[in-house]
């Protein structure tokens, strides 16, 4: 059975949400272990601008700048914040939640 992004975040590799995006298409963009442990810091709320960690990695995996625009867009309308602290604190958007649903759209955004 394929594991599911959720399935990295504080997995056997104890992975932040932004880890866990980059874990789950390590094999599809040939990441290396060093670029998944380059955004250790960026996982609750430390991502550029507050940022969620899981749209944060979602979005180096989009080259296409029309593409990362509908991606934020695309996430802001699904869990109704596009930073940590508010998904966390106001909306109480699970992190998981956040991880399954940016790697669903970076196959949506990175496909032909």
């Amino acid at each position: 059975m394929m594991k599911k992004p959720s399935d990295f975040f504080h997995g056997e590799k104890n992975y932040n949400c932004a880890q866990s995006v980059l874990a789950c298409f390590q094999d599809e963009f040939q990441l290396s272990d060093e670029k998944i442990q380059s955004l250790q810091s960026f996982g609750g709320g430390r991502a550029p601008e507050g940022r969620c960690g899981a749209l944060h990695a979602a979005l180096e995996l989009v080259e296409d700048p029309i593409r990362k625009a509908a991606l934020i867009r695309d996430f802001i309308n699904e869990a109704g914040a596009p930073d940590c602290r508010t998904l966390k604190t106001v909306l109480h958007y699970p992190c998981a939640a956040c991880v399954d649903m940016a790697a669903e759209l970076v196959k949506k955004y990175t496909a032909e």
